[in-house]
């Protein structure tokens, strides 16, 4: 996977990047959320300066080229450039020889600049490339916010998902995606977010189209949330036997990551946003390694225990 290099120059991440050269090779495709320092490639060692990854030149590195000769600057910095990286990136608006400018015109390489400090520059890329990179997905379903838990809601068109949602959200708990989820693999973590048309909108039939921060302020949403519990919506079926103790923690697989499962049968009489709330409040006790199922099963198994204890006891003094 790759994005081209323009994307990052969008003012909305902050890495104040400006082009001094190599404008034709904005479309450069960016393939790693890694960014280099370029520190040994000046030497004229580029075993690994990798195609594709954004080469940073900080102030060692500038102090050290203009510390050389034309012709070693020359072998190093065309070296580097036959290369085919994405870009280089100088940080601190630190001046450059005016060669390094000729070169990434002539090879196509954006050279640009940047007023933050190599650290900052590097953990930001780095942060930024990670999220663009992130294998994706979407999702029909809708994402909330409940105390803290990331909880999705899957389920077939109409079996209320909406509905849950919007009183989750009277409630006092936050929407981050309704209808459509973007899901983003960050590591082992999975994010969702909705898309920005729809960002903050709810359907529900019968009303339509209605604007949640608007209804409910900024505090009834948010942007992103990591997805920690997924819960499917089914119509209750009679023939179907479900779960009743919830001992055995089932699992979904997204994009490679396994996250809790379970299934809520819909019918008659079941207050289903009430049933999601006390989910998340379990899934905390989980998270602190509380599990109501499994201590209530031990209680239970020494209660058993107990009673055949005392059954032999009576046995032998009779």
């Amino acid at each position: 996977m790759s994005v081209p290099l323009r994307t990052i120059l969008e003012d909305k991440y902050g890495l104040k990047l400006t082009i001094q050269a190599g404008r034709e090779g904005l479309d450069n495709p960016i393939t790693s959320d890694l960014v280099q320092k370029a520190g040994l490639a000046m030497t004229g060692f580029v075993q690994y300066a990798y195609p594709g990854w954004i080469q940073v030149l900080g102030n060692s590195e500038i102090s050290y080229l203009l510390s050389q000769t034309e012709e070693r600057r020359r072998l190093a910095l065309t070296a580097l450039c036959q290369v085919k990286v994405a870009a280089i990136v100088v940080t601190r608006d630190l001046p450059v020889p005016d060669l390094l400018v000729e070169l990434c015109d002539h090879n196509q390489i954006p050279l640009l600049y940047t007023p933050l400090l190599t650290e900052e520059f590097f953990d930001l890329a780095h942060r930024i490339l990670q999220g663009l990179l992130a294998p994706t997905t979407s999702l029909h379903g809708v994402l909330m916010d409940v105390l803290g838990v990331g909880i999705l809601l899957l389920g077939e068109s109409g079996i209320g998902k909406s509905e849950c949602a919007l009183e989750l959200v009277y409630r006092g708990h936050r929407l981050v995606a309704d209808d459509i989820v973007d899901v983003r693999r960050i590591g082992d973590t999975l994010v969702g977010r909705g898309y920005d048309l729809i960002k903050h909108h709810m359907e529900i039939r019968g009303l339509g189209i209605i604007n949640i921060k608007d209804l409910f302020g900024i505090a009834a949403v948010r942007d992103t949330k990591k997805i920690q519990l997924c819960l499917e919506l089914v119509e209750w079926d009679e023939d179907v036997e479900y779960d009743r103790l919830g001992i055995d923690q089932s699992t979904r697989t997204i994009l490679g990551v396994e996250i809790p499962y379970m299934v809520i049968p819909v019918g008659p009489g079941r207050n289903i946003a009430i049933i999601v709330e006390i989910a998340a409040r379990n899934q905390l006790l989980k998270v602190q390694g509380h599990y109501s199922a499994v201590d209530f099963q031990q209680k239970l198994m020494d209660q058993i225990a107990a009673n055949i204890h005392e059954e032999q006891t009576v046995e032998d003094v009779e």
